[in-house]
C-alpha cells in the first residue's frame, strides 16, 4: 500500500469520528490496554503532559510543545482532529510523522489489531505513542480526544495535566451539564500529579476540587494567577480566548520547572511567539487574506463562538462576511443565537458525513434572525464572498473544525496565502 491507500484503510476499516461521529465513539479501556501491551508500553519510555478541556486545548498543547522544543527538548505532539493531513496529528519538533512510519504501522501491525475492531482514536493513539517511543523523544504533550476519564490517552502518567475549561460539547457522551462534563474531563487527575484548571464556573469548580482531593492531586486555578513572571510577552496567537489559554500555560510552567524541565525566560517568549512556525498550528484565528482580510477560526461550539463574536465587534470593516457551515451533532441553535444579524451570511457544509445540510442550516439560521445564501461546498462559498466585498471588507470562515479544513485544502486555488 501506499499512503493514500493506507489512510483509506484506515478511514474505511476503523471508525472514525471525525467523518461519522457518535457511532466511532467506543466506551472503556479494553482495545488501549490490549494495544498498549502489544507494543510494550511505549508511553513509559518517555516524560509527557496531558492536557483535556472543551475549548483550548489544541492551542495550549502546541504552545507547550513549543516552549519545551525552545527549551531544546525532543517533543512529540499529540493533537486531534487534523485538518488538512493525518500526519498533522503525530509530530515531533513540529515535524509531522513521516509516511513511510504510517504504511508501516499499518501493514506490520494489521494482522494483530483488526480482530479487536479498535476505533481510529484508539489504533492512532498507539501509533503516536510507539512512534514517540522509537523516536526517543524526551516529552509528549498528549492531548486528551473526548472527555478525559475513558479517553484513549488516559494511560499515561504524565508530569502534569491541565484542563483548559469546560463548556457544552458532547454532550450525548460526555453529560448533560457542566458538572457532568467537568466529572468526566476530571478523570484525568491522578494521585500526586499537579493539575492546573485553566477555567471555572460555580458548577465545574467543586467537581475539581474535589476529585484532586480524593486523588491527592494539587490543584492550581489559572484564574487565580495574577503574577507576571514575562512582563511585556508576545503571543502570536491573537484569538480573544488565547489570553485564558496563555494564562493556563504560565501556571503551569513553574509546575515544570519543579518537576525537574529547564525552561528558561527565552524559551517560554520564543515559544509563544513562534508557535505556528516551530509547531505546525492552524485554524487559530488564521489570516488568510488582506483587502478584504479573511479570517478563519475552528471555534465550533457555544463557548468557542462567544469568544469569536466577541473579537468580531473588535474589528474595523465597512461589511462583515460570515461563511458557516456546521457538523449535526452540535448545539446549533446555541451556536446561531450568538451571531452577529448584521452580517452577510454564506451557509455551507464540510466535505464530511457529519456535515448539515446547507438548506438545513439556513432554516435554522433565518429563525434566528441571519440571512444569507447557500453554497454547496467551502471553495464555492469562499468565491461568492470574495466576489461580494470591497477590500475593505472582512471576511470570517469557521462553524465547525471541518469547514476550516476544506478552506486549507483549497488555499492555493483560493489564492490565499
Amino acid at each position: 500500500m501506499d499512503y493514500q491507500d493506507t489512510l483509506t484503510y484506515l478511514y474505511n476499516s476503523v471508525p472514525m469520528f471525525q467523518q461519522v461521529g457518535g457511532s466511532a465513539y467506543k466506551e472503556g479501556l479494553e482495545n488501549t490496554l490490549t494495544l498498549d501491551a502489544h507494543f510494550e508500553h511505549p508511553h513509559r519510555s518517555f516524560r509527557s503532559i496531558h492536557v483535556a478541556g472543551t475549548n483550548g486545548k489544541g492551542s495550549c498543547s502546541h504552545t507547550l510543545a513549543a516552549i519545551l522544543q525552545e527549551a531544546g527538548y525532543r517533543v512529540g505532539l499529540y493533537t486531534s482532529p487534523h485538518l488538512v493531513d493525518f500526519r498533522e496529528r503525530i509530530r515531533i519538533n513540529g515535524q509531522p510523522i513521516p509516511e513511510e512510519y504510517v504504511i508501516r504501522f499499518v501493514e506490520q501491525e494489521r494482522g494483530f489489531f483488526e480482530p479487536l475492531h479498535p476505533s481510529f482514536f484508539e489504533l492512532t493513539t498507539a501509533m503516536a505513542f510507539r512512534y514517540f517511543a522509537d523516536e526517543k523523544v524526551d516529552v509528549a504533550v498528549i492531548e486528551v480526544g473526548l472527555g478525559g476519564r475513558l479517553d484513549c490517552t488516559n494511560i499515561i502518567r504524565p508530569d502534569v495535566c491541565i484542563i483548559t475549561n469546560i463548556s457544552f460539547d458532547h454532550t450525548q457522551f460526555l453529560g448533560d451539564t457542566l458538572a457532568k462534563i467537568a466529572g468526566e474531563k476530571a478523570g484525568i487527575i491522578k494521585s500526586g500529579i499537579p493539575v492546573i484548571i485553566g477555567e471555572t464556573t460555580p458548577e465545574t469548580k467543586p467537581v475539581f476540587l474535589e476529585k484532586a482531593q480524593t486523588t491527592g492531586a494539587p490543584i492550581y486555578f489559572a484564574e487565580e494567577n495574577d503574577r507576571e513572571d514575562y512582563p511585556g510577552i508576545e503571543y502570536e496567537l491573537k484569538g480573544l480566548y488565547q489570553q485564558k489559554n496563555a494564562r493556563t500555560i504560565l501556571t503551569a510552567l513553574p509546575l515544570l520547572k519543579e518537576a525537574g524541565y529547564r525552561l528558561d525566560g527565552q524559551a517560554v517568549r520564543s515559544g509563544f511567539a513562534r508557535v505556528v512556525e516551530l509547531t505546525g498550528l492552524m485554524g487559530r484565528w488564521q489570516k488568510l487574506q488582506e483587502s478584504p482580510t479573511l479570517i478563519c477560526d475552528t471555534g465550533h461550539n457555544v463557548g468557542g463562538i462567544t469568544y469569536i463574536t466577541e473579537q468580531l465587534k473588535q474589528q474595523a470593516y465597512r461589511q462583515l462576511h460570515i461563511i458557516i457551515g456546521m457538523v449535526n451533532d452540535k448545539d446549533i441553535r446555541g451556536v446561531l443565537a450568538l451571531l452577529p444579524r448584521e452580517a452577510t451570511y454564506y451557509f455551507t457544509k464540510a466535505s464530511v458525513k457529519r456535515a448539515l445540510p446547507e438548506s438545513e442550516l439556513q432554516e435554522l439560521a433565518e429563525a434566528a434572525g441571519l440571512e444569507g445564501h447557500c453554497y454547496p461546498d467551502v471553495p464555492a462559498a469562499v468565491r461568492a464572498a470574495q466576489e461580494k466585498s470591497l477590500p475593505e471588507d472582512f471576511i470570517f470562515v469557521g462553524g465547525s473544525s471541518f469547514i476550516v479544513a476544506d478552506l486549507l485544502a483549497n488555499r492555493d486555488a483560493l489564492n490565499l496565502y
